[in-house]
């Protein structure tokens, strides 16, 4: 199938073509044709499916189909993060850029005026976090109640992030008459619920389960002594140096404290998360996908909306404690097709989040042996449990033509 076949309209699809797609991704395939119908939908999708043109591409048209006078915003676009909302706004930037519809981003952590001086120009699709969309409204310099389609993106972490009271401000001022749509990396029975309270007869649209990994992304992890994982990512990072890596920490004082480390190293290097300044985020991720830096070093929270082509290599510092974390990041590398490589350092009091992280995938992790250097001798003299060394797991090659079974 390709994109004509979508029913789309012309300008859209000299843009889409020009943008170099020329078919439709599985969520795009089975989203855009309710979307244009006005149906109320659900979508489960992970990172790197397309699911953003899922939604803009047939948001542009029906708004254009179905022409409206006046500044009024027609289409709210709600999200976690401000770098999902600046992806998302680039999107609608690409897919109309041959239509007159006016779209704007609004996020906390920069001057607001900007923003608001965009509105008052008019704005036709506004993408906005929830705190600065609160904001704005209470100020008097916004008006969301004659919106026609609400979007939720990144549903699950909105709600993990603490939003759900916002969340139900905003749905409580706009019109109860629209289409509205959820979208979501995964779909606990809270996120069910919460949408099926708010959304009228939708229909779902679900690829990829978040249990699964795209299969041209190579797995493998280390065991490595926890005071050596620093060594052993530098050596890691030397084996090829010309390659963007983007290197996942739990929080934001081992991200600062591991950019230090690395400078000392040679290796320049930037972190982004929740405490980094919108400014400073922002030219660390355009300095890293403009090849001026090479590494880059983000927290979860703050990663959520990268989306960044030709990324090579994810490594994980440290592994999450919530197994589907381990799935968003690695989506990060091996899009569209491309080859990717996730490398795990797993020290011993990991061991537990990588089995749960197998089980979850359904597969063993191929475990790469460790040099002897990344390990500490123990001490003789010290019975301390911090002193003894820690064998590595025998190296595992997953067998041709067989599906590993799940752990119990």
């Amino acid at each position: 199938m390709n994109f004509s076949e979508l029913n789309i309209i012309d300008p859209i699809l000299k843009a889409i073509e020009e943008a170099g797609y020329t078919e439709p991704t599985e969520i795009q395939e089975q989203a855009i044709p309710l979307v244009l119908e006005g149906t109320d939908i659900i979508g489960c999708a992970q990172t790197g499916t397309g699911k953003t043109a899922s939604f803009a591409i047939p948001i542009l048209q029906n708004l254009t189909n179905t022409p409206s006078e006046g500044h009024k915003v027609r289409t709210l676009i709600l999200t976690p993060t401000r770098e999902l909302a600046i992806q998302i706004n680039e999107s609608f930037q690409l897919y109309g850029k041959y239509l007159p519809l006016k779209h704007l981003a609004i996020f906390g952590g920069v001057n607001q005026n900007p923003q608001i001086d965009a509105i008052k120009n008019g704005v036709d699709i506004l993408i906005a976090t929830p705190g600065r969309l609160l904001d704005l409204i209470g100020k008097g310099h916004l008006k969301i109640d004659q919106i026609e389609i609400f979007v939720l993106d990144e549903a699950d972490r909105m709600l993990d992030m603490g939003f759900v009271h916002e969340v139900q401000k905003i749905l409580d001022i706009i019109p109860k008459n629209r289409q509205s749509m959820f979208f979501s990396a995964t779909m606990p029975k809270s996120i069910r619920k919460f949408s099926h309270s708010v959304l009228r007869r939708p229909k779902e649209v679900s690829v990829t389960p978040v249990s699964s990994t795209a299969v041209t992304v190579e797995q493998i992890v280390y065991h490595v002594d926890k005071d050596m994982k620093v060594p052993l990512l530098v050596s890691i990072l030397n084996d090829h140096p010309e390659d963007r890596t983007l290197v996942f920490t739990r929080t934001k004082y081992v991200a600062n404290r591991l950019v230090r480390q690395l400078e000392k190293a040679g290796i320049m290097a930037a972190a982004i998360h929740g405490e980094k300044s919108q400014n400073a985020r922002q030219k660390a991720l355009n300095d890293f996908k403009e090849d001026k830096i090479k590494v880059l070093i983000a927290t979860d929270i703050a990663a959520r909306g990268i989306d960044i082509d030709q990324l090579p290599y994810v490594v994980n510092y440290e592994l999450p404690t919530v197994p589907e974390t381990y799935v968003h990041r690695i989506g990060r590398t091996g899009r569209a097709g491309r080859e990717g490589k996730a490398i795990s350092l797993c020290a011993a009091d990991e061991n537990g989040d990588l089995a749960n992280i197998e089980k979850l995938i359904n597969n063993y992790i191929t475990v790469v042996r460790t040099p002897k250097e990344f390990f500490k001798k123990p001490d003789l003299n010290n019975n301390s449990k911090n002193n003894k060394g820690f064998k590595p797991k025998k190296e595992f090659t997953k067998p041709k033509n067989s599906k590993p079974k799940r752990r119990k």
